[in-house]
């Protein structure tokens, strides 16, 4: 891989990796309803996970997606399903009081407060369209097709020192951005317009999914 390839490949991680999508948007909304120390685990799900992913794609688990046409439409039906139910979640989330909050919890309040796990976030990447779009093609550009497994590696390794960053960055943000929403209605709207943008997000898949059937 020559050093303007893999300066353009990093380039492409860097933009992926920091753009809006359902990754950064869920630990936006877990930076300011749970803090950055509670949302460590989302951030090392979301890294690790996407990681594996690129490589496992890179090293030829795509070619299941040609085989087995139908299981990559399969795929992004779950994805845009589970993308809604989370956007659900987070809309209707109640999160733990913080000790200068402004109104008192219940203990059924508290109860519902949880972050994603380091798993639920791994898990998210095999559904999320818009991580399993990325993989793909940086797997298909950027790999060399004479050097399959050390091309797979060093695009794993880009995303990786790229995209973690990128991806902590915005939990980080959210956490700074949890003093300006102490107030318990500030938090319920934050929430609901997260929800809804991370709903929208799914439109566009939603649009492609239709096309593709015909409709």
């Amino acid at each position: 891989m020559t050093s303007e390839v893999l300066t353009s490949l990093c380039m492409f991680a860097l933009a992926t990796s920091a753009t809006p999508g359902p990754n950064n948007a869920m630990l936006f909304a877990s930076g300011v309803n749970f803090g950055l120390k509670r949302s460590v685990p989302h951030i090392l799900g979301v890294t690790l996970g996407f990681t594996f992913m690129q490589l496992a794609l890179g090293l030829g688990v795509g070619m299941i997606f040609t085989a087995v046409p139908g299981l990559y439409s399969l795929l992004r039906i779950l994805g845009v399903g589970y993308m809604l139910y989370l956007a659900w979640a987070i809309g209707n989330s109640t999160p733990p009081p913080t000790p200068n909050q402004k109104y008192a919890a219940s203990a059924s309040d508290v109860a519902k407060g949880t972050p994603m796990t380091f798993w639920q976030a791994s898990a998210f990447q095999w559904v999320n369209p818009k991580a399993l779009m990325m993989c793909i093609t940086a797997a298909s550009t950027y790999a060399p097709p004479d050097q399959p497994v050390m091309g797979a590696l060093i695009v794993t390794a880009a995303f990786f020192f790229v995209g973690m960053p990128c991806v902590g960055a915005w939990a980080v943000l959210g956490s700074v951005m949890r003093g300006l929403l102490q107030d318990h209605r500030r938090l319920k709207v934050f929430n609901v317009t997260m929800a809804l943008l991370l709903a929208a997000s799914v439109v566009p898949m939603a649009g492609d999914m239709l096309r593709d059937l015909g409709f």
